[in-house]
């Protein structure tokens, strides 16, 4: 067998012409530069326009299994959303603007505090043994770091705020639009292919579209669900501004594996402000809930859907994270799920194509 029909040779020319595109591109990006700019203004409303289509898919299917007409199951599914969200705003919104404007008060007490005991820990690091004077030091510099990076986020949010703001009117219009003409998506693709290629692309388009929908609507469900345990946990520990850390972790809940954790430190800095002794008390309730996570509420919601193993997650997660920011760890995941289907359909495809080649007759 000659040396070019081995699959490790195939592979490393694969790799080596796909560091040279790679190589390529970045080295003429500015051509790119209008593209990047449009894609990165319709990113965000497509996303969440995506997230709420998956959502609200299953609601637009059980109404059309019952003859409503294509126009009155969208017209229902957005009333519907405006309802739920002015009822939850009617609900939430007078304890929210109260526990922000509680928040806002004692900001620089919670400053002065959190400054009262580094200014103590700083003071007396002479007295504590040389192991801990370098786990000081280190701290500090790493704080240091956190709160320059926190500045720089900080603006960049505020940035993109301002930015989604002006383009909220096309999360409507996508979301919208998907649960209009959604059966035509996947049709004006594979339309370009006939045979038994045009059967593999409808079948990898059939899977992306299962992955996405039980990603979404499993993590949208363990969020919730994580996020109203922690929010009685808090409640019976009489930790302040549980609904602000609750909604927050209600967002940061989506993000696999680290997503708790990240939450998990602001209701840290609030139990050490308002009593030490609360600290373990959260902690519990954060361990609690991430053993019935990871014990009842994932296994049964996402199952083995995705297939993907933790470590891959958090690899995965981390890298997406370095490369492209807080949106790359939200989209981290799910990328890396639908790239497993179509590298995984093209292996199987090119076993066939291998079978039939080398088939007897």
């Amino acid at each position: 067998m000659k040396v070019t029909r081995k699959v490790w040779f195939q592979v490393g020319v694969g790799i080596l012409l796909a560091l040279l595109v790679i190589k390529y591109f970045i080295e003429i990006h500015w051509i790119f530069s209008p593209l990047v700019i449009i894609l990165k203004a319709i990113f965000v409303p497509l996303l969440l326009g995506g997230v709420l289509y998956y959502v609200t898919e299953p609601i637009q299917r059980f109404l059309e299994k019952r003859k409503w007409p294509r126009w009155a199951s969208i017209l229902t599914i957005v009333i519907g959303l405006i309802a739920l969200v002015g009822g939850f705003g009617w609900i939430v919104g007078n304890p929210i603007a109260v526990q922000v404007n509680n928040l806002a008060k004692n900001v620089p007490q919670i400053s002065a505090s959190i400054q009262e005991a580094a200014d103590y820990v700083l003071k007396n690091r002479d007295n504590f043994p040389p192991q801990l004077k370098d786990l000081i030091d280190n701290m500090a510099n790493y704080v240091q770091d956190i709160a320059f990076a926190a500045s720089k986020g900080l603006v960049s949010f505020l940035q993109s705020v301002v930015s989604v703001s002006l383009l909220a009117i096309l999360i409507p219009f996508f979301f919208i639009f998907m649960l209009k003409d959604h059966e035509k998506f996947a049709p004006s693709i594979y339309k370009y292919f006939s045979g038994e290629r045009r059967e593999w692309v409808k079948k990898t388009l059939s899977e992306i579209d299962s992955v996405l929908r039980s990603y979404i609507q499993g993590q949208l469900q363990i969020s919730f669900l994580l996020a109203l345990i922690m929010y009685v946990g808090y409640l019976i520990i009489g930790l302040e501004y549980s609904l602000l850390l609750v909604i927050f972790a209600f967002f940061m809940n989506m993000i696999p594996f680290i997503g708790p954790w990240i939450a998990f430190t602001p209701a840290l800095i609030v139990a050490v402000v308002q009593d030490p002794v609360l600290v373990i008390w959260v902690s519990v309730v954060t361990l609690v809930a991430q053993q019935i996570d990871s014990n009842f509420i994932t296994p049964n919601v996402m199952g083995k859907t995705l297939d993907i193993h933790p470590l891959t997650v958090i690899t995965v997660i981390l890298a997406a994270g370095n490369i492209a920011g807080f949106i790359g760890i939200i989209i981290a995941v799910p990328f890396y799920a639908v790239l497993k289907v179509i590298a995984s359909n093209i292996y199987d495809e090119r076993n066939v194509i291998k079978k039939k080649a080398t088939k007897s007759v």
